[in-house]
């Protein structure tokens, strides 16, 4: 059975010196990730273990609108942006991508083709993973898109650290916990996201809440209207951080 974990989120930016300057000064490690040369976005992350944040921006628009790869990612960037800086969707980490795309096909969910992604980093080298996207939405809330990377975990993030991606940040401890969606009928996306990706149902259900996890994360549901991503929460010992929200565009990052 494929693994699934939660690799990453993408926000939607329209300036990357501006959001890595806010995480900078709140003791955060961020970093110009790339260059998307076949599809016109460019990036600034930030890890937190093998989990990690993308502030995505369009670097050629003009590339982005015309596109042939059925990448949503894109396309939702392309929509959303200039006007709206907001979270988009969830990445989630498989090593078995192709199994993943079985499960959704019989339960009736049609994903992308599975796709060759490759960015050059700030250094000029080479990164290279597999990913597909799921057109359209449950409930208005548009799905996840997956993600195998070359490698396993333990060999990914041995590498990563011994290339300073992944390092303590100034603050000190910063674990990236739980993600926050609000949408009409959290129960209903809370079973439906748990089935098409085999993810643990949260035991504890309320009209107002549910929620499913991974190994170490949670992905909540909780009522409201805008059928969106709409908080990122971190658990920290930095007591100059802990109670804080942190706003970028129309995404919030809250730490406790």
């Amino acid at each position: 059975m494929a693994k699934i974990k939660w690799d990453h989120v993408v926000h939607y930016v329209n300036d990357l010196t501006a959001a890595k300057d806010v995480f900078v000064s709140n003791g955060l490690i961020a970093f110009e990730g790339g260059s998307h040369k076949q599809w016109g976005t460019y990036n600034v992350l930030s890890y937190f273990g093998l989990t990690y944040l993308e502030f995505l921006a369009l670097e050629d628009r003009e590339l982005a609108e015309s596109i042939g790869d059925p990448n949503d990612v894109v396309k939702d960037a392309v929509k959303h942006l200039p006007e709206e800086e907001v979270l988009s969707r969830l990445a989630l980490r498989t090593d078995d991508i192709e199994a993943v795309r079985e499960r959704l096909t019989e339960h009736g969910i049609e994903a992308t083709p599975i796709m060759a992604g490759k960015r050059n980093d700030a250094k000029g080298n080479l990164i290279e993973w597999k990913m597909m996207t799921i057109p359209g939405d449950y409930q208005g809330l548009p799905y996840p898109f997956v993600i195998q990377w070359n490698g396993s975990d333990e060999e990914r993030e041995a590498q990563l650290k011994e290339t300073g991606i992944i390092q303590e940040h100034p603050a000190g401890n910063v674990v990236m916990e739980r993600a926050i969606f609000h949408v009409e009928q959290p129960q209903a996306v809370a079973e439906h996201w748990a089935e098409l990706f085999d993810l643990a149902l949260e035991t504890i259900i309320t009209d107002e809440s549910s929620a499913v996890k991974t190994d170490k994360h949670a992905f909540v549901f909780q009522v409201g209207s805008e059928n969106r991503l709409q908080v990122i929460e971190f658990s920290t010992d930095n007591e100059q951080l802990k109670g804080r929200n942190i706003k970028i565009g129309d995404g919030i990052y809250s730490f406790r």
